[in-house]
């Protein structure tokens, strides 16, 4: 399929004649009639080319399926629907500049067209493209304050234990062989023997509920992986099945659940492996471990009381303090949305989220976070770094004294950088200043000495150490100060007032979660779902622009055409 691009074409005069009568006087308009007239050829087709041939059968024009993709994300429609609306919707006809009679396109194309664009990399395109048109109108700006928090995303697979997911990974690699080369499997395999054993797909309900015969079914499953992979690995056997994905997956979810050592008469010992504290070989860890053969970026995590199998979304807008009875001069925008593994820390996702704003020129001057996302390394690189200041609840000691709040904490003690010293409570200085590697971190070892320790009458308050000597582990210069100064600004109540601002992060989850259905992933693999997040912030952001431009009418913008047009827009007709 190629792409030649080219402008769009402007509304048909007879569909924009009948929506001016359908949306005439104070009726709303339509999302996509509101887009089209407010933001012109907001997706050019240029900036997808790259994802298209230049020679072939023309395709439809990228550009407004991308814009088909948000409208659809809008109105959380399927495919079918989205391509039925393209053909019945006049609101629709008009923002893409279709004739009345224009038959759409087959619904399948959508599925096409995501997948050029994750091909590609273009996952954040449409995302980038109007951002940049509403930074061009002034409605978003670097500067000013952003919050950011995540929510977790369900995958689009089945949850499995782990007895289900060896059978389904065998089922998984026998369905990929038997669609790419039939004639090996009848060669290499008594058909009839596997296709009863994996015919069905592997579910608890089948299964037997005795514990000891699940864990001969589990080594069963185990012998039929091996067996099947010795096959495959055959100097007979064509070496591009080795290489199919379901048939590594096998690999490594048979090298994640087993292991196999000699025992009698030449033959290899197969066990489960178990949880190291049962006294096992240890399972692999939580980010690496795969939890389904159908969507090997999806993990099982747990978060206070939530354990879910799927990924995590994190999402940055704009804010603006809220005065009563007036309207903000900007709508809030989401900026940006990043989706991550459901086992990589918050903490891990901050810079990447900077990053990313960096490249779209809209990094914040406060940005406001929850107490999963900071770090005194990160309070110090993200103000060095991109002038960023993190308004958070860093976590507070987590000291024995600190927590007990008896006894004298790291707070408690002077510390003198510069002559290298730390003076106690009770005025005693340290002995020893020692720079040190603990864990691959960088730290201060400061000790006291033992004889001005053991006399002490406050040593009960400060240490229980078998050294009888109180020892402080100091993070470098700089970081102890940021956290300590962070610390000691969380304690005022002009702080506790500005961080109310982080609240309302989670209407916007929420209204994320509800209007396009973020909660449940709609593919497999982590970039298309991210596309499909990026998609979804883009419909959430056209959606609070449009809720914007109809306010009240002394606060409403300027009017505008639409670019390129020498005729007035709807719009235009309706004020």
């Amino acid at each position: 399929m190629s792409v030649q691009p080219q402008p769009w074409p402007q509304p048909d005069p007879q569909i924009a004649a009948a929506v001016r009568m359908m949306y005439s006087g104070r009726r709303e308009a339509p999302l996509a009639v509101q887009v089209r007239d407010r933001l012109g050829e907001l997706f050019p087709d240029a900036a997808f080319a790259d994802g298209f041939g230049r020679a072939g059968k023309p395709g439809w024009s990228p550009g407004r399926l991308a814009l088909v993709t948000v409208l659809q994300k809008a109105a959380s429609l399927t495919d079918r629907q989205a391509a039925d609306e393209v053909r019945e919707n006049l609101s629709w006809k008009y923002a893409l500049g279709l004739a009345l009679k224009d038959p759409g396109f087959d619904h399948s194309v959508l599925s096409e067209f995501r997948s050029r664009v994750v091909a590609h990399g273009m996952e954040e395109r449409v995302l980038d493209l109007l951002l940049e048109r509403l930074r061009e109108l002034g409605l978003v700006a670097a500067g000013g304050n952003q919050r950011t928090d995540s929510t977790h995303i369900v995958a689009a697979v089945r949850d499995l234990n782990r007895l289900e997911l060896v059978g389904e990974s065998v089922r998984a690699a026998l369905n990929a062989l038997a669609a790419a080369c039939p004639d090996w499997v009848d060669q290499a395999l008594v058909v009839e023997d596997w296709s009863r054993r994996y015919a069905d797909r592997i579910d608890t309900w089948r299964l037997p509920s005795s514990k000891t015969k699940q864990d001969e079914l589990a080594l069963h499953y185990a012998k039929d992986g091996y067996l099947l992979l010795e096959a495959l690995y055959a100097p007979v056997s064509p070496a591009w099945l080795r290489e199919l994905p379901a048939v590594q997956t096998l690999r490594i979810v048979l090298v994640q659940n087993y292991t196999r050592t000699p025992g009698g008469g030449g033959r290899l010992r197969i066990r489960r492996r178990e949880r190291a504290e049962d006294g096992g070989d240890g399972l692999p860890p939580g980010p690496i471990r795969l939890a389904s053969p159908y969507d090997t970026d999806a993990r099982w995590s747990a978060k206070r009381d939530l354990f879910w199998n799927g990924f995590k979304l994190h999402v940055s807008e704009t804010c603006h303090p809220q005065v009563e009875g007036d309207r903000p001069a900007r709508p809030n925008i989401i900026t940006n949305v990043a989706t991550t593994a459901s086992t990589l820390p918050d903490t891990k996702a901050l810079e990447p989220i900077h990053q990313a704003l960096d490249r779209r020129r809209l990094l914040p001057n406060r940005h406001y976070l929850d107490s999963g996302y900071p770090s005194a390394e990160l309070i110090v690189g993200s103000a060095k770094a991109y002038g960023v200041a993190l308004i958070t609840p860093v976590l507070l000691d987590t000291s024995r004294q600190a927590k007990a709040q008896e006894g004298f904490a790291a707070h408690d003690f002077i510390i003198d950088w510069d002559n290298q010293q730390a003076v106690c409570p009770a005025g005693k200085t340290s002995t020893t200043w020692n720079d040190v590697v603990q864990e691959g971190v960088a730290k201060t070892v400061v000790s006291f000495a033992a004889l001005d320790c053991i006399p002490c009458p406050s040593k009960d308050q400060c240490t229980n150490a078998r050294s009888n000597r109180r020892r402080l582990s100091l993070q470098p210069r700089e970081l102890t100060e940021a956290i300590q100064a962070a610390r000691a600004r969380r304690q005022t109540g002009d702080w506790n007032r500005d961080y109310a601002l982080r609240a309302g992060v989670e209407g916007t989850i929420r209204q994320a979660t509800h209007t396009t259905g973020l909660r449940r992933a709609r593919y497999r693999g982590l970039a298309k779902i991210h596309l499909d997040h990026t998609t979804s912030a883009t419909a959430l952001n056209l959606i609070r622009v449009a809720a914007w431009w109809n306010g009240p009418p002394s606060t409403a913008p300027t009017t505008a055409t639409s670019p390129g047009s020498n005729s007035p827009s709807l719009h235009d007709s309706w004020n």
